[in-house]
């Protein structure tokens, strides 16, 4: 199954964003002390590692990512932020934001002591006030697999930021994913009730054959 929007005009509501729980940053100092050179880096997403984002009824419903996700994504500029909102901290335009992707996912290395905002940031970061990192996209393909209840997404369209956040719940991921989801789950709501249906017709009809 392949997912696409309908419209060239994408909202915050049309993006998508996923923490990565066990995602610990690890913090680099520069190379010297007269540079202040304050580097954060981790991977902000990680490949073929299923996740539980719903719990509908007693049915878990989860996501993974393909290792080939981001190989046609739009990565030309992508900024790193707080809660993906508030001042831009790095940026790959300007080169103090560097990702890439290997076997494991997608990594990132942000320079923070650019701004203010982003020093501060390092030193909570530093402290181990926030510890965890999201990020925020947009499909361009996906398939679900019914019998598992998984849904992995094949190709990234856009990666719009990479954002330290300090309460990543998944519960808020998006509501795209969660429509998508809930119409799963509607579908397989469908599909147990026309098999009972279809089930208790039989039933009669034998019944009604047995009396003949």
């Amino acid at each position: 199954m392949t997912e696409q929007n309908p419209t060239n005009k994408l909202t915050r509501k049309d993006r998508e964003f996923r923490h990565f729980a066990e995602f610990q940053i690890r913090v680099l100092e520069g190379e010297s002390d007269e540079d202040e050179q304050l580097y954060v880096e981790g991977y902000a997403a990680t490949f073929d590692e299923p996740t539980v984002l719903m719990t509908i009824g007693d049915t878990e419903f989860k996501e993974q990512i393909d290792d080939k996700a981001f190989e046609e994504a739009d990565m030309s500029d992508v900024i790193f932020n707080y809660n993906h909102s508030g001042k831009v901290m790095a940026r790959t335009r300007n080169k103090t934001l560097q990702l890439s992707v290997d076997d494991k996912g997608l990594y990132v290395r942000a320079r923070l002591d650019g701004t203010s905002e982003g020093r501060n940031l390092y030193e909570e970061i530093q402290g181990g006030y926030i510890d965890r990192m999201s990020f925020a996209f947009t499909v361009a393909e996906a398939s679900f697999d019914r019998d598992n209840h998984t849904r992995t997404i094949r190709k990234v369209k856009k990666l719009y930021d990479v954002s330290a956040v300090d309460i990543p719940a998944y519960d808020t991921t998006s509501l795209s994913a969660r429509s998508y989801f809930e119409a799963e789950a509607e579908k397989e709501k469908k599909a147990l009730d026309s098999a009972e249906k279809r089930k208790e017709l039989k039933k009669d009809i034998l019944k009604e054959l047995a009396k003949q």
